[in-house]
């Protein structure tokens, strides 16, 4: 979903990056990204309080139509490594503007507003040395 943005993301002048915390899925994951992935082995992006998910998490429904949803795409993913850690999209504006849009996931696969998330990104003015 995000990385149909990036046409115009570009004409904005922007980058669009992932950062995942661990090797683990990436090359999968990347014919379905179009932007840069980082390894965050440290998880300092991730906050000082990670967000993670129970076992239960797995009983929503939500989350099992978000895993057809993505099968419908073609993505299959795995059952390996960690799958508890939830993870979330974020804008962010240059220098100390800080957090333009935030979306953290409540459940695997919980999508962000792609109207939110490109209307954030808008808001990002240029900053020129």
């Amino acid at each position: 979903m995000l990385s149909s943005l990036k046409p115009e993301l570009d004409n904005l002048g922007l980058s669009l990056y992932a950062v995942v915390h661990e090797n683990l899925g990436v090359k999968e994951f990347q014919p379905f990204f179009k932007g840069e992935i980082f390894l965050d082995v440290e998880r300092r992006f991730y906050g000082p309080k990670e967000r993670r998910t129970l076992i239960m998490g797995l009983l929503r429904i939500g989350v099992w139509y978000n895993l057809y949803r993505a099968y419908q795409k073609g993505f299959s993913g795995n059952l390996e490594g960690d799958g508890t850690l939830l993870g979330g999209v974020f804008v962010l504006g240059p220098g100390n503007t800080g957090i333009l849009y935030e979306h953290k996931e409540m459940e695997f696969g919980d999508i962000a507003n792609m109207t939110e998330v490109i209307e954030a990104a808008k808001r990002i003015k240029p900053s020129y040395q």
